[in-house]
């Protein structure tokens, strides 16, 4: 008896496991194409085919779907870029291959969706206070990430440096592509970018071992 009922338990499970994540995928592609006024739990569930009680069984207020949307697409994003940075020897190539990585991720959808978040708590008191920590948690993550993609050592303050500025870089080139195509111009800085970084960061001595 008990064996049947983990048989029933399981499939529930994952049943559950996929309307959150087609939840929280649907939250994304919202923000990013609607913005905040488009993006309400009935329309998220609405897109995810799921019913707005289902919805709300998951998540009960906008406000944890939205940030539970942002979280888990930001960690299976870096879980991503740590893959692929995984698979590339060291050298010039690993390190162009983690600039054009960030940017990507700064270019994309979820970065779209997470500046209609930020835009909106500006002017709201109550989602700020859930945002600012959340923001923070996210930039100290994308720094460590980035940091071990590279192979760097972040105790060195001028790689500590180099590393900030190309989030902050990578920041500056999402924003400029929101409105129009920017995708010719920010090739070029990219290859260039990650060329400086790589000798920059080789002249500290704290990226000789990824040469």
């Amino acid at each position: 008896m008990t064996g049947r009922r983990s048989e029933v338990r399981e499939p529930q499970q994952d049943r559950s496991r996929a309307t959150r994540q087609r939840l929280l995928e649907s939250t994304i592609e919202l923000l990013a194409v609607h913005g905040w006024a488009g993006s309400t739990v009935a329309e998220v569930a609405e897109h995810a085919g799921v019913s707005r009680g289902a919805a709300q069984h998951h998540y009960p207020t906008r406000e944890d779907l939205i940030t539970g949307a942002l979280e888990y697409m930001f960690d299976s994003r870096m879980t991503e870029l740590r893959g692929g940075a995984a698979a590339i020897g060291a050298g010039p190539s690993r390190t162009l291959h983690v600039v054009q990585g960030v940017v990507d991720h700064f270019t994309g959808n979820l970065f779209k969706a997470a500046l209609q978040v930020w835009t909106a708590a500006a002017a709201d008191e109550q989602l700020r206070t859930r945002i600012v920590p959340l923001e923070a948690k996210f930039g100290r993550h994308a720094h460590r990430t980035t940091i071990e993609m590279l192979g760097a050592d972040d105790a060195d303050p001028v790689v500590h440096t180099l590393v900030q500025a190309t989030l902050d870089m990578a920041r500056g080139l999402g924003l400029a592509d929101v409105l129009t195509d920017d995708s010719a111009r920010r090739e070029r800085i990219v290859r260039q970018w990650a060329d400086t970084l790589h000798t920059a960061l080789d002249s500290t001595g704290a990226g000789r071992s990824r040469r």
